[in-house]
């Protein structure tokens, strides 16, 4: 779910076919393994959320039950804009479905309209202790930068958040980059503690069916496209909180932009070019971009630019984004035409996750021993 997303949390998971601790399946139709995954709305969608992220979703939602939401309520852990937080979510909306993400296979909503994901974070934060939050790094990172001042609770608790975010589904595999692994160690715990504490036969006693109320996910690193890094540091994960712009390709530049992000990356001075030389993690990164826009395997690009100059490949670079991302924002200009559409979609889906999201909701509370509503 980090995650999305900070610079970008991913909030990725894959559900069992078998019938969850929370749901029911018939055995004339069992339920398709389930991913649920999410960007945050804050600053320009950039090549990293797209590769790293999205464009898997559109392979996922062809085998499994999908839901994509926009993870806004983790965009306000830091100081931010408030009156474009509205207008970035639509924006990211629109751009989830200009990438291929079909409403016809996936649910796509907005987090703060699912209001279950708020509730249960607030039952997993009363069983979190405080000492694993203090651990999380990216905390550490972000106050440090931000100071104590500009640091809300909200930068402490949001891995609870999405804790919550992938617990309310019941997860089986969380996709995840490396940055995230931390945050679904947490959830994991968090699952495992909840189950020990208010599941199993303590459920049943409460009225419940027993058994765990939590599935304890387990994570997935994507093969390739996880981590696309800096074009000015080959060291630094690409990200929308850089001061640079020039940093990053963002899904919506114009053709001059891309042209002129590319030509000024940072390189070396080398001789050809080569993918996995520790001394040369620019130039692992321009071959992996080139790689995955270009559909080619690690072999074919590999001995393609073997030879090739910084100049001719910034250019073959550069077309091939230009060419990649050109259909993709054609679209988002036809989706984002059309706000009536896109407000459909975003409450279909929002509807869609809640009656999932509530199953689990409801559990817990009788778990927990609140009154029924």
């Amino acid at each position: 779910m980090r995650r999305s997303s900070p610079s970008f949390r991913c909030l990725c998971s894959v559900s069992g076919s078998e019938t969850g601790p929370s749901e029911t399946a018939t055995a004339q139709t069992p339920r398709k393994k389930r991913v649920v995954s999410g960007v945050q709305p804050t600053g320009s969608i950039h090549l990293g959320n797209y590769l790293g992220a999205i464009k898997n979703w559109v392979s996922l939602q062809d085998t499994y039950e999908t839901l994509f939401f926009i993870v806004d309520l983790h965009a306000i852990t830091l100081p931010y804009d408030a009156p474009q937080l509205s207008k970035t979510t639509r924006s990211t909306a629109a751009i989830y479905l200009a990438c291929g993400v079909d409403t016809s296979k996936a649910s796509v909503f907005v987090q703060s309209h699912v209001r279950a994901h708020v509730e249960l974070m607030w039952l997993l934060s009363s069983v979190t202790p405080l000492g694993w939050l203090n651990k999380m790094i990216q905390f550490k990172e972000k106050s440090r930068k931000a100071g104590d001042e500009n640091v809300g609770v909200a930068l402490l608790t949001y891995p609870v958040l999405m804790a919550s975010d992938i617990l309310l589904y019941q997860s089986d595999l969380v996709p995840v980059g490396d940055d995230q692994k931390q945050h679904l160690e947490l959830t994991r715990e968090l699952a495992e503690r909840i189950n020990y504490l208010y599941g199993r036969k303590k459920w049943k006693k409460m009225g419940g069916r027993g058994g765990s109320l939590f599935k304890v996910p387990e994570p997935l690193i994507p093969p390739a496209g996880a981590r696309v890094m800096s074009l000015t540091d080959g060291l630094s994960k690409m990200s929308k909180s850089a001061p640079s712009d020039q940093s990053r390709i963002n899904l919506l530049d114009p053709k001059d932009v891309i042209v002129n992000k590319v030509k000024r990356c940072k390189t070396d001075s080398f001789p050809g070019l080569e993918f996995d030389n520790l001394e040369r993690p620019e130039c692992n990164n321009l071959l992996s971009i080139y790689q995955l826009v270009t559909g080619k395997t690690k072999e074919e690009v590999a001995q393609e630019c073997r030879e090739m100059n910084w100049g001719t490949f910034k250019t073959n670079l550069a077309d091939a984004l230009i060419d990649h991302l050109h259909p993709i924002q054609m679209r988002y200009e036809e989706i984002t035409s059309d706000p009536a559409y896109l407000d459909r979609i975003l409450s279909d889906g929002a509807m869609r996750a809640a009656e999932i999201a509530d199953i689990t909701l409801n559990n817990v509370y009788q778990a927990m021993g609140f009154l029924a509503r």
